[in-house]
Protein backbone atom coordinates (compact mmCIF):
# COMPACT_ATOMS: atom_id res chain seq x y z
CA UNK A 1 0.00 0.00 0.00
CA UNK A 2 2.92 2.24 0.73
CA UNK A 3 4.64 2.10 -2.49
CA UNK A 4 1.41 3.32 -4.59
CA UNK A 5 1.49 6.19 -2.27
CA UNK A 6 4.91 7.07 -2.76
CA UNK A 7 6.13 5.82 -6.09
CA UNK A 8 9.41 7.81 -6.50
CA UNK A 9 10.89 8.38 -3.28
CA UNK A 10 10.80 4.60 -2.99
CA UNK A 11 12.29 3.83 -6.82
CA UNK A 12 15.22 6.54 -5.23
CA UNK A 13 15.66 4.71 -2.01
CA UNK A 14 16.07 1.38 -4.03
CA UNK A 15 18.39 2.73 -6.17
CA UNK A 16 20.73 3.77 -3.10
CA UNK A 17 20.04 0.44 -1.43
CA UNK A 18 21.15 -1.92 -4.48
CA UNK A 19 24.47 1.19 -4.38
CA UNK A 20 24.17 2.41 -7.70
CA UNK A 21 23.55 6.54 -7.27
CA UNK A 22 20.57 7.67 -9.34
CA UNK A 23 22.14 11.12 -10.48
CA UNK A 24 25.79 9.17 -11.34
CA UNK A 25 23.29 7.34 -13.64
CA UNK A 26 21.08 10.50 -14.88
CA UNK A 27 24.16 12.24 -15.77
CA UNK A 28 25.74 9.01 -17.45
CA UNK A 29 22.55 8.81 -19.57
CA UNK A 30 22.51 12.68 -20.60
CA UNK A 31 25.88 12.65 -21.62
CA UNK A 32 25.61 9.66 -23.86
CA UNK A 33 22.64 10.98 -25.49
CA UNK A 34 24.38 14.84 -26.30
CA UNK A 35 27.05 12.61 -27.74
CA UNK A 36 24.38 10.49 -29.76
CA UNK A 37 22.55 13.58 -30.94
CA UNK A 38 26.32 15.52 -31.60
CA UNK A 39 27.01 12.81 -34.02
CA UNK A 40 23.82 12.23 -35.96
CA UNK A 41 24.24 16.11 -36.48
CA UNK A 42 27.79 15.94 -37.54
CA UNK A 43 26.65 13.21 -40.03
CA UNK A 44 23.98 15.05 -41.31
CA UNK A 45 25.74 18.39 -41.84
CA UNK A 46 28.63 16.68 -43.88
CA UNK A 47 26.02 14.69 -45.99
CA UNK A 48 24.37 17.39 -46.88
CA UNK A 49 27.86 19.50 -47.24
CA UNK A 50 29.55 16.33 -49.33
CA UNK A 51 26.46 15.70 -51.34
CA UNK A 52 26.30 13.92 -54.80
CA UNK A 53 24.51 14.67 -57.53
CA UNK A 54 24.26 13.82 -61.10
CA UNK A 55 24.33 17.18 -62.58
CA UNK A 56 25.58 20.50 -61.80
CA UNK A 57 22.24 21.74 -61.70
CA UNK A 58 21.08 18.72 -58.83
CA UNK A 59 23.34 20.48 -56.83
CA UNK A 60 23.31 24.18 -56.93
CA UNK A 61 21.35 26.94 -58.34
CA UNK A 62 22.34 28.57 -60.94
CA UNK A 63 21.78 30.79 -63.96
CA UNK A 64 23.23 31.46 -67.28
CA UNK A 65 22.19 35.02 -69.06
CA UNK A 66 23.80 36.26 -72.60
CA UNK A 67 24.77 39.83 -72.88
CA UNK A 68 24.16 41.70 -76.36
CA UNK A 69 25.84 45.23 -77.77
CA UNK A 70 23.55 47.51 -79.03
CA UNK A 71 23.88 45.84 -82.92
CA UNK A 72 22.53 42.37 -81.46
CA UNK A 73 25.93 40.59 -81.29
CA UNK A 74 26.44 38.76 -78.62
CA UNK A 75 29.35 40.09 -76.12
CA UNK A 76 29.39 37.32 -73.25
CA UNK A 77 27.53 36.07 -70.69
CA UNK A 78 27.56 35.57 -67.31
CA UNK A 79 27.17 32.58 -64.88
CA UNK A 80 25.75 32.79 -61.17
CA UNK A 81 25.80 30.11 -58.65
CA UNK A 82 24.34 30.05 -55.23
CA UNK A 83 25.82 26.66 -53.32
CA UNK A 84 24.10 26.35 -49.80
CA UNK A 85 26.78 24.43 -47.19
CA UNK A 86 27.24 24.31 -43.40
CA UNK A 87 30.81 24.31 -43.77
CA UNK A 88 32.14 27.31 -43.53
CA UNK A 89 35.22 26.95 -45.96
CA UNK A 90 35.88 30.58 -47.98
CA UNK A 91 34.96 29.83 -51.82
CA UNK A 92 38.18 30.40 -54.22
CA UNK A 93 38.03 33.06 -56.79
CA UNK A 94 38.78 30.63 -59.75
CA UNK A 95 36.00 28.81 -61.05
CA UNK A 96 36.86 25.97 -63.96
CA UNK A 97 34.96 25.28 -67.50
CA UNK A 98 35.51 22.30 -68.40
CA UNK A 99 34.61 22.06 -72.30
CA UNK A 100 34.84 18.55 -74.55
CA UNK A 101 37.52 17.87 -71.78
CA UNK A 102 39.56 21.26 -72.19
CA UNK A 103 39.71 23.22 -68.94
CA UNK A 104 39.59 26.66 -68.78
CA UNK A 105 40.18 28.65 -65.42
CA UNK A 106 38.41 31.58 -65.03
CA UNK A 107 37.97 34.50 -62.27
CA UNK A 108 35.06 34.91 -60.40
CA UNK A 109 33.44 37.00 -58.12
CA UNK A 110 32.82 35.25 -54.87
CA UNK A 111 30.61 36.11 -51.70
CA UNK A 112 30.04 33.93 -48.66
CA UNK A 113 26.81 35.34 -46.59
CA UNK A 114 26.75 33.93 -43.24
CA UNK A 115 23.83 31.80 -42.07
CA UNK A 116 20.75 32.82 -40.56
CA UNK A 117 19.04 31.72 -37.47
CA UNK A 118 16.25 33.37 -37.71
CA UNK A 119 13.38 31.10 -36.88
CA UNK A 120 10.38 33.50 -38.33
CA UNK A 121 11.76 33.77 -41.72
CA UNK A 122 13.19 29.98 -41.73
CA UNK A 123 14.07 28.17 -45.29
CA UNK A 124 15.29 25.26 -45.34
CA UNK A 125 17.45 26.14 -48.48
CA UNK A 126 19.18 29.02 -46.84
CA UNK A 127 18.89 28.39 -42.85
CA UNK A 128 21.51 27.77 -41.03
CA UNK A 129 23.64 27.39 -44.14
CA UNK A 130 25.90 29.73 -45.20
CA UNK A 131 25.38 31.39 -48.76
CA UNK A 132 28.30 31.27 -51.20
CA UNK A 133 27.47 32.95 -54.58
CA UNK A 134 29.41 32.80 -57.53
CA UNK A 135 29.67 35.19 -60.40
CA UNK A 136 31.23 34.37 -63.76
CA UNK A 137 31.85 36.42 -66.92
CA UNK A 138 32.14 34.32 -69.62
CA UNK A 139 34.31 36.09 -72.63
CA UNK A 140 33.24 36.06 -75.90
CA UNK A 141 36.54 33.65 -76.58
CA UNK A 142 34.31 30.76 -75.20
CA UNK A 143 31.23 31.59 -77.26
CA UNK A 144 31.81 29.43 -80.16
CA UNK A 145 33.50 26.82 -78.15
CA UNK A 146 30.44 26.44 -75.85
CA UNK A 147 27.89 26.86 -79.06
CA UNK A 148 29.40 23.41 -80.44
CA UNK A 149 30.28 21.89 -76.88
CA UNK A 150 28.36 18.46 -76.49
CA UNK A 151 29.86 18.48 -72.50
CA UNK A 152 30.08 21.66 -70.40
CA UNK A 153 31.10 20.73 -66.57
CA UNK A 154 31.85 23.17 -64.21
CA UNK A 155 34.24 22.58 -60.89
CA UNK A 156 33.99 25.27 -58.30
CA UNK A 157 36.40 25.46 -55.30
CA UNK A 158 36.39 25.86 -51.15
CA UNK A 159 39.43 26.67 -49.21
CA UNK A 160 40.55 23.03 -47.82
CA UNK A 161 41.05 21.16 -50.72
CA UNK A 162 37.17 20.48 -51.60
CA UNK A 163 36.10 20.87 -55.07
CA UNK A 164 32.71 20.18 -56.82
CA UNK A 165 33.24 19.28 -60.33
CA UNK A 166 30.02 18.06 -62.17
CA UNK A 167 28.98 18.54 -65.97
CA UNK A 168 25.40 20.26 -66.93
CA UNK A 169 22.35 18.21 -67.41
CA UNK A 170 21.51 18.08 -71.23
CA UNK A 171 18.27 20.14 -70.95
CA UNK A 172 20.78 23.09 -69.02
CA UNK A 173 23.12 22.80 -71.65
CA UNK A 174 20.45 23.20 -74.75
CA UNK A 175 19.62 26.08 -73.00
CA UNK A 176 23.17 27.94 -72.59
CA UNK A 177 23.30 26.69 -76.22
CA UNK A 178 19.62 28.46 -77.15
CA UNK A 179 20.75 31.39 -75.14
CA UNK A 180 24.29 31.99 -77.09
CA UNK A 181 22.90 32.46 -80.63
Amino acid sequence: MWMTRCRLPCIIEESRIKGGHLLTRLLFLAGFAFILLGSFGWGYTYTVDHRSADSFTAYATIDFQSSYDQYGKIEGATLSIWDYRFDSAKPKNTLSLIIDGTSYDIDALTKQTPPSYDIKNYDSKTSLKNTNKFFIHITPQLIPELRKASEVRIAIRYEGGFTVDLPLNSRDLAYWKAQLY
